[in-house]
């Protein structure tokens, strides 16, 4: 049985997808979200998608590129991923290989890729030289089946809006997670300063939901946010929540992920997810108040090039 691995083309949007909600199912994952990606990726970024086929079937993809909004230059990212069944013969390797090659023409000194916590993923990362380090845990709300806690009591001098009061000005929006993503735990710092790349694939990206996200704004000034992301059908998703320095320690980011998670049980989702560092003990703890259970982990892997 032949594999082969080529670039992707619109048409494969579906079987992309497929592959994606089959592999990674915490994730929020559509054709039109894939075909967004591609077209409006910086072009820094150098953004390729692979995928493998195997007698004429998409059974990997993979996504490489480089992290373009990184102060650190030459830091790639690939995830190969195979639908089950369809591991042992060699589509993961040389979704891999190719886009390693990739990379390496497009001047990345060191590839991250994410692994999920299983045996077999691990041994796949350790004998390519790939080098484990933090972890995260991918968590699910059942929104439909669960009591959440009940919706909390604003405090004075606060106020909690959905996201899409911003659609005419979202630059509040930009800076407060501009902000906080310095803050987040990650291998790869990332400095937000492209107003108009964040518009395209943040804002305006076809798998964000500004409705159902919720911002808290504390004496007018935007203090934290819970971004939404939805698959326009059962599946709801926390992007980002975070609250900015000078607002911390009040419970902000909770009031709003709280008021957020009941607003899309209403508009009719039914499971939740988000992912956390392992290592970031505030956001689990306020999820396991929530109600999120742990259903994977991934670990993030390094290689350097040449």
């Amino acid at each position: 049985m032949t594999v082969i691995v080529r670039d992707f083309r619109p048409s494969d949007a579906e079987a992309w997808t497929r592959v994606r909600r089959t592999v990674v199912p915490y994730l929020v994952t559509t054709p039109r979200q894939v075909v967004h990606d591609l077209a409006h990726a910086h072009p820094d970024r150098r953004y390729r998608l692979l995928v493998a086929e195997r007698d004429g079937e998409i059974v990997g993809t993979a996504q490489a590129g480089i992290a373009h909004d990184s102060p650190e230059p030459g830091q790639g990212f690939c995830t190969p991923h195979v639908l089950p069944g369809h591991t042992g013969h060699g589509a993961g390797s040389l979704l891999l290989s190719t886009a390693e090659e990739h990379l390496a023409q497009a001047g990345a000194t060191v590839v991250h890729a994410w692994v999920l916590d299983t045996p077999e993923n691990l041994e796949f990362a350790r004998a390519r030289d790939y080098r484990p380090g933090r972890s995260a845990h991918f968590q699910h709300l059942d929104l439909a089946g669960r009591t959440l806690p009940p919706l909390q009591e604003v405090p004075a001098g606060v106020e909690l809006r959905p996201g899409s009061d911003f659609d005419d000005d979202p630059r509040p929006l930009f800076e407060a997670d501009a902000q906080v993503t310095l803050d987040e735990p990650s291998d790869i710092p990332t400095e937000l300063d492209d107003y108009e790349d964040w518009l395209a694939t943040v804002w305006r990206h076809p798998a964000f939901d500004s409705a159902l996200t919720t911002v808290a704004l504390a004496d007018g000034r935007v203090a934290a946010f819970s971004a939404a992301g939805t698959d326009g059908e059962r599946t709801y998703t926390s992007n980002m929540t975070g609250t900015l320095r000078a607002y911390r320690g009040r419970g902000l980011a909770k009031l709003a992920k709280n008021d957020s998670l009941h607003r899309a049980r209403a508009a009719g989702y039914t499971d939740a997810y988000t992912s956390n560092d392992t290592g970031n003990g505030p956001m689990l703890a306020i999820n396991k108040w929530f109600g999120y259970t742990v259903r994977a982990t991934e670990v993030r892997h390094a290689r350097t090039l040449g």
